[in-house]
């Protein structure tokens, strides 16, 4: 049964600019926007619908000799599945998981690991494989790694990874005549472009709106200056502030 799917999958479907698409480029298409949509849209669904591209991407890839977008995508499977619990209870108590910032120490992590990421995996393919783009393989497997990980934590810095990497994948599939699939990349290239700005608005509209902290009634007197004593929380009406006698410099007694 499995052959006869993966048959399916890797016959012609049909013929666009002059070669031929197979079921897996084109499922791998329609799956692939539109799970860029919805992750520029902030859906859930994007995880379950970005793996069902994983794995038409897996057969798709494999055949056209990108051994490593192939095993990217073994790799993203496993990245959704914590993509998925991270957008669901990341917050805690099922709240949705705010868009936010890459930390410094993210960005450190993450130049490392993109360097020696690259440097191995274009070793690994250019010794131990037939590949004819090690180079642009490489660079466009870890660059989507670490979109991945920042899509995962709702950093709105994983827009610029992803732009990055559409920028490579798009002469990289042209390269490889994968026509459809390159059309394609230069769709999520313009997703990138929406999500980005979209995201971009979140994070802003949540740094506008979040509570500032009261000030500290004791700050005052560790200044050096009088000590201010918090007004009670009782709202004080018209009628209850004309009742209420008003205090003022007393008066000499009369004799």
């Amino acid at each position: 049964m499995f052959g006869s799917i993966l048959a399916a999958l890797t016959a012609p479907l049909f013929t666009a600019l002059g070669t031929s698409v197979s079921g897996a480029e084109a499922f791998g298409f329609v799956t692939g926007a539109l799970c860029v949509w919805l992750v520029a849209r902030q859906h859930i669904a994007n995880w379950p619908i970005g793996i069902a591209n994983n794995v038409f991407f897996v057969v798709l890839f494999a055949g056209s000799g990108l051994y490593a977008d192939a095993g990217l995508q073994i790799v993203y499977i496993a990245l959704a599945g914590y993509g998925w619990w991270q957008w669901v209870y990341g917050a805690g108590r099922r709240v949705e998981l705010p868009v936010t910032r890459t930390t410094r120490a993210e960005w450190y992590w993450l130049a490392g690991c993109g360097l020696a990421g690259t440097a191995g995996l274009w070793l690994l393919l250019s010794r131990l494989t037939d590949s004819t783009v090690p180079v642009g393989d490489a660079v466009t497997t870890v660059l989507s790694l670490l979109a991945t990980y920042g899509q995962s934590r709702k950093r709105w810095e994983s827009w610029l990874f992803w732009i990055a990497a559409d920028l490579v994948y798009i002469p990289l599939y042209a390269y490889k005549q994968l026509w459809l699939t390159a059309l394609l990349y230069v769709l999520f290239l313009a997703l990138c472009l929406f999500g980005l700005r979209g995201w971009l608005a979140d994070l802003r509209r949540a740094g506008a709106t979040r509570p500032r902290p009261a000030p500290d009634p004791t700050d005052a007197g560790r200044a050096g200056g009088p000590t201010v004593r918090a007004a009670s929380a009782r709202p004080v009406t018209a009628g209850a502030a004309a009742a209420e006698p008003a205090v003022g410099p007393a008066e000499p007694e009369q004799p």
